[in-house]
């Protein structure tokens, strides 16, 4: 089986552990990664995950072009093991020259995380930002915060109402802690959802419906890290009791024909 992993976090090496410690005090959980990309790389190693998608998020505005410029010399570094989504905040002031940059930089989408961006999906300053991303790239949505309603489920249907072009993935299956919400409002909808953060936090058998209901072909695999390491992600997604041939679009199919659609061979 080949993997390729939809949703992973890095950070500088000089920032990481600070970055970790917050967000586990954040969900009050403990995360099983550094966050450096050579721990990721053994994490997929250990796991024979042939390539991640990584990101990272600019909380203010002054952070988008080194945020970007970070993850490139990642990819540029690893271009066999690591594709990078970019960031984008609508407080800064030239989106359009930075999307051209990010583009020009290799990298295949963006990565909008509301809640700690602070921003509400449906925001009118982030219309005006899917407006000017439209369908060259796939935006990558953290959906679903118990503390917040910045990423709620019914916030990028507002969108997706408003702007039915945008090519998107709503991660963790919908919303995290809002999976009943986001089985009612993206469920469904023309959109891609992703795995990380979800199996585990609710039962197989919801995880499982909620897939098949969406559609095997409109979901990819993602294990979060390093919020959960490569093999706990791949067990997760096999203890559905999905068909090899729905592993098999979840697992790397998928992600392959929205990253690599010259290339891929399905």
């Amino acid at each position: 089986m080949e993997y390729l992993d939809i949703h992973t976090h890095i950070f500088p090496e000089h920032v990481a552990a600070k970055v970790i410690a917050q967000l586990e005090g954040y969900y009050k959980c403990k995360w099983h990664g550094t966050g450096v990309y050579d721990d990721l790389i053994k994490s997929m190693d250990e796991a024979g995950v042939r390539r991640s998608n990584v990101f990272s998020c600019a909380t203010r505005a002054d952070q988008v072009e080194a945020v970007n410029t970070y993850l490139a010399s990642v990819q540029a570094k690893f271009p066999d093991r690591f594709c990078s989504f970019g960031t984008i905040h609508p407080g800064y002031p030239h989106v359009k020259e930075e999307l051209a940059r990010l583009k020009s930089m290799g990298l295949r989408g963006l990565k909008i995380h509301p809640d700690f961006q602070q921003i509400k999906i449906d925001d009118p300053a982030m219309l005006k930002v899917y407006d000017l991303v439209g369908d060259s790239l796939p935006i990558l949505f953290h959906i679903g915060d118990p503390c917040f309603d910045y990423s709620a489920p019914k916030r990028l249907a507002h969108v997706l109402d408003l702007m039915p072009g945008l090519r998107v993935i709503a991660a963790h299956l919908g919303g995290y802690r809002a999976w009943e919400d986001g089985k009612k409002y993206l469920v469904g909808r023309d959109i891609m959802l992703d795995t990380s953060s979800s199996i585990g936090f609710i039962t197989p058998e919801e995880a499982k419906s909620i897939i098949l209901a969406h559609g095997c072909e409109r979901v990819l695999w993602g294990s979060d890290y390093p919020g959960t390491r490569h093999k706990q992600a791949i067990a997760d997604l096999k203890s559905l009791g999905l068909t090899p041939e729905q592993e098999e679009m979840i697992f790397h199919k998928n992600a392959e024909k929205l990253l690599f659609p010259a290339t891929s061979n399905t």
